[in-house]
């Protein structure tokens, strides 16, 4: 059911979730060199597991998980057998590609957030600021992230010219998208930072017990 954009509430607020299934060799390759293949898709379990369980602590609207390549890999099938939580698969396309494609797909039922799943600083408050802010009006919300980019970005209604084209993974994208935004009530939300590299990996070490990176080049 479509929810009157100008009258939504925080729970009409639903999330979207990125997420790479966690095969070896193709999940955090940029981790590889550190934690080894298996490693790095053991890591990337994780992350998906610690996201959808900040989202669900939000206490949002519907939490959706945007599987890649597509939904049949057993870690999926079996999130599906074990929560509630509602399995799609992301188009073809690059990034922009296909998070214009989430956003079409949530935005006429109301507002909705996206995030991926590399981002293990994010917690449950900077979803629900970010949907109050939607609530009372931004057209987008974004939470910054340290390299250059964004690990948030929210949207009221589809927004296609922050998405198509973009040079996506340099430092410059988040600035990019805010020369996109002219013209549309923009709110951003503090800088995080996410883990893409091995140099990341003692900083997350140090945030996050729930996380056991492991592992070796060899691996």
């Amino acid at each position: 059911m479509a929810i009157d954009q100008d009258n939504a509430e925080p729970g009409d607020v639903q999330i979207a979730v990125l997420a790479k299934a966690p095969v070896p060799g193709a999940a955090k390759t940029r981790l590889i060199p550190a934690l080894g293949a298996r490693g790095a898709a053991r890591l990337q379990r994780q992350f998906i597991l610690r996201t959808l369980a900040t989202a669900a602590a939000a206490q949002l609207g519907p939490v959706t998980l945007w599987c890649a390549p597509d939904t049949r890999h057993r870690f999926f099938r079996a999130l599906r057998r074990r929560t509630a939580v509602h399995c799609l698969a992301q188009p073809a396309g690059d990034l922009g590609e296909r998070m214009h494609t989430a956003f079409a797909h949530h935005c006429p039922r109301g507002p909705a957030l996206l995030v991926g799943t590399d981002c293990p600083a994010l917690q449950a408050g900077h979803l629900r600021e970010a949907a109050r802010r939607l609530c009372e009006g931004a057209d987008a919300v974004f939470q910054p992230a340290e390299d250059g980019g964004y690990v948030l970005v929210g949207l009221r209604r589809p927004q296609p010219q922050l998405f198509s084209g973009m040079a996506w993974g340099g430092a410059d994208v988040m600035n990019a998208t805010r020369s996109r935004a002219l013209g549309l009530r923009v709110s951003e939300l503090e800088t995080l930072w996410d883990v893409d590299r091995p140099a990341d990996l003692a900083r997350l070490q140090a945030l996050a017990p729930w996380c056991t990176p492991s592992g070796s080049g060899n691996a």
